[in-house]
């Protein structure tokens, strides 16, 4: 589904019958609601106040603070989230919360929409110009703190976490990088012809429960005290998340806006991903050792020359490079497969001596 959708329709009587429990489901959010209510905070609800149709209303999450080269602040979100997927016009009032926790009624505005990436430019990103005194200035995140300005290049295994108005704080580890992808959007608030949008080199999360709809915007950082920038959370299926890496992010948002913008925050941690020897493995707070830099280049440089073919395949909406299930040090092609099509796709086991695992998933879809 496309964000977090809120049926306006006999909303009173379903309130009536079944409790609140069904427009918001609190418990999934850590920490129950701070997510969904008015928040000084970043990673919480929001979006654009024109994101509503006769029957539904849709937010996202604001997801964090940004700053451009003359000091002005915006707020970084999605694409579909700001700008309603291309469709919203400069100076569009952004809220905090979103309208779905508003009861599709128009909450305080805390930012003006200004500049989107056009979708299919490899990132669904979008900024909007904080109001004065609207959200707090030192970059906070609910439930994280304060992130880094430095960003990190994600790497396969990398401990990670995020902040989001349906799921709350969520943790989890990259489960593929330079992944390629096919999204499903929809033009209008669940309503209007759907679409696909192709990416490449994405970073792919494996969890049923790190995010859900309504995530998307969300800031995926490293789970350390540093909380370096890693990928902004746009899409996902009932058993992935996905990400754009967040250095592409922000040099496009910042070709856009004509500045370069950077994260609000402490100055902590390296840009680069871990280079990990072949052999050691490292590991952070129980979560799955990194794949060596030098396997993920390899399976990378194999998986690029049958690219093509590979997600020509009926059913394939993701390739890239992963761990293997039996030995984590091994890098793999891993090839997402959606299974509510009916097709099964024949894939190689392995290419050029690169082993193949196949993920299950249904349709990527933009949250």
């Amino acid at each position: 589904m496309r964000r977090f959708k809120y049926v306006v329709i006999f909303v009173i009587a379903l309130v009536m019958l079944v409790g609140s429990p069904f427009l918001i489901n609190s418990s999934k959010a850590d920490g129950g609601a701070n997510h969904q209510r008015a928040n000084n905070n970043y990673g919480v609800s929001g979006g654009n106040v024109n994101d509503a149709s006769r029957s539904f209303c849709c937010s996202g999450t604001l997801g964090s603070l940004v700053r451009d080269s003359s000091g002005t602040n915006y707020i970084l979100s999605n694409n579909h989230v700001l700008a309603r997927a291309d469709q919203a016009a400069i100076g569009e009032d952004i809220s905090q919360p979103g309208l779905i926790d508003n009861g599709c009624r128009i909450p305080p505005i805390v930012a003006d929409f200004t500049v989107a990436v056009t979708l299919g430019s490899n990132v669904d990103a979008a900024i909007a110009q904080l109001r004065t005194g609207a959200m707090n200035t030192a970059g906070t995140i609910e439930d994280i703190g304060i992130p880094s300005n430095v960003v990190k290049n994600a790497s396969v295994g990398l401990a990670v976490a995020k902040s989001g108005r349906t799921t709350g704080s969520t943790t989890g580890s990259v489960s593929s990088v330079n992944t390629s992808v096919s999204v499903q959007y929809q033009k209008g608030c669940n309503q209007g012809k759907k679409f696909t949008v192709s990416y490449t080199n994405q970073v792919v999360i494996n969890s049923s429960t790190f995010s859900a709809g309504g995530d998307s915007g969300s800031l995926i950082v490293t789970n350390d005290a540093c909380h370096q920038p890693v990928a902004l959370l746009f899409a996902g299926s009932s058993t992935t998340t996905i990400g754009n890496p967040i250095g592409e992010v922000l040099s496009k948002v910042s070709g856009a806006l004509g500045s370069s913008v950077s994260f609000v925050g402490a100055t902590c941690g390296t840009a680069s991903a871990a280079a990990v020897q072949t052999g050691a493995l490292s590991t952070l707070e129980g979560q799955m050792p990194e794949l060596p830099q030098e396997a993920i280049e390899h399976a990378t440089n194999v998986m690029q020359g049958r690219l093509d073919d590979l997600m020509s395949r009926p059913s394939v909406i993701g390739v890239g490079v992963g761990a293997s299930d039996t030995n984590p040090g091994e890098a793999v092609i891993v090839i997402y497969v959606d299974r509510t099509t009916g097709a099964s796709p024949q894939l190689p086991r392995s290419i050029d001596g690169v082993r193949v695992k196949r993920v299950e998933t249904d349709t990527f879809v933009a949250r």
